[in-house]
């Protein structure tokens, strides 16, 4: 009799030393998930603000080059016709809105990386990474229209001006 109730004792300890090993190597696993989980958001978030910075070169350059044409246009140009100095002075004023708009653009996306970023909850935090990256190529191609447009506006001005 005693020797079962030792048996009994020691499976009763050994049960219980396992189980208490189980939740360990169970929270263990957890925080590890946790912080690939963590990583891997961080590291989009990282992706997000090279893939901005790489879009805000490439729209600064082109709107230098876009200034650049419409300066030569205006130097080649002393003195335009009527019609087509208040063109210069619209095309001038688009360029001008479209880099205040890229200006604020890029506060915006600040701000909503800063938010993503301060998100505790990893599952609300990934949404928010995958709206942010659907604004960034929305935003993107709608640029590129405007730049597409500006960019025909200058060349229209140059071809009227290598007309006259």
């Amino acid at each position: 009799m005693k020797l079962r109730l030792t048996v009994f004792i020691t499976i009763v300890l050994t049960l219980s030393l396992t189980a208490q090993s189980l939740r360990a190597a169970a929270d263990q696993l957890e925080d590890l998930a946790r912080e690939q989980t963590k990583a891997r958001q961080e590291e989009k978030i990282k992706v997000i603000k090279q893939q901005e910075q790489i879009e805000n070169l490439k729209r600064d350059q082109q709107a230098s080059q876009a200034q650049q044409q419409l300066d030569q246009s205006r130097r080649q140009q002393n003195d335009p016709p009527a019609g087509q100095k208040p063109q210069v002075e619209q095309t001038q004023q688009q360029l001008d809105q479209l880099r205040n708009d890229q200006q604020i653009q890029r506060l915006q996306t600040d701000q909503q990386i800063n938010r993503i970023q301060r998100e505790t909850d990893p599952l609300r935090q990934q949404q928010q990474i995958n709206e942010l990256q659907r604004q960034q190529q929305i935003r993107s191609l709608q640029e590129q229209l405007q730049r597409n447009q500006t960019q025909q506006d200058l060349d229209r001005l140059r071809q009227q001006q290598h007309l006259r």
